[in-house]
């Protein structure tokens, strides 16, 4: 769940699967039957966060930010553990990289009546392509920086300053702009969670440690 609504709604979605009957379904062309024992609902930028557990533990105050294609979530910690209960320690944000490949889309047509495709601009962002000239690239790393300063600014904004605290970057979105955000020099310490699979990864060890009643 998105940590904006995991402390008012975490406990309803737990409710919504369970005391439920027996479920079944058909999935390519086999018959299954379910029963839902027990349900566990965690944070979703917080779990991919937990491969870095001890880091977070250690650490007076960190950040996580959660870029993805829709939104950019955020979640404030002490010493690994989610302040859901305070006001501003998280949020969800429009400022997913959807909003950036329509800016740089935007540009390279009315500067240079070029239309590229978002798996281009995602080649040209992460170094793995040389078919387009410099002209072209400079505005797709131009906008590229210009959307990570603005999303640090909205979160200094809220009083969040990333200087003084370590930042977690999770998902596709941080994958992607990784060097924009390590160049924009309004980062102390950033951290980055590569990983594909963070997220379930994530979930199974907060539903071990749950078990385990740590």
């Amino acid at each position: 769940m998105p940590p904006v609504y995991f402390g008012s709604q975490g406990k309803t979605l737990t409710g919504y699967f369970m005391n439920r009957d027996v479920i079944k379904f058909e999935f390519h062309k086999k018959q299954f039957a379910v029963y839902i024992d027990k349900v566990l609902c965690f944070p979703q930028a917080y779990a991919a966060a937990v491969m870095l557990l001890q880091t977070l533990v250690e650490c007076p105050k960190a950040l996580i930010l959660d870029i993805g294609g829709n939104t950019a979530d955020y979640m404030v910690l002490k010493n690994g553990k989610p302040l859901f209960n305070l006001i501003a320690s998280c949020d969800s944000l429009e400022n997913g990289v959807d909003v950036l490949y329509n800016r740089i889309q935007s540009s390279l047509n009315a500067e240079k009546d070029v239309l590229l495709e978002e798996s281009e601009i995602d080649a040209i962002l992460l170094g793995k392509s040389v078919l387009y000239g410099n002209d072209i690239v400079d505005i797709i790393r131009r906008q590229a920086q210009g959307f990570v300063n603005d999303l640090f600014s909205t979160l200094r904004e809220r009083k969040i300053d990333l200087r003084s605290s370590k930042a977690i970057f999770v998902g596709g979105g941080s994958i992607l702009l990784r060097q924009q955000i390590e160049r924009s020099g309004k980062v102390g310490t950033a951290l980055f969670v590569d990983d594909i699979n963070a997220n379930a990864k994530g979930y199974e060890l907060l539903y071990q440690l749950e078990l385990a009643g740590r």
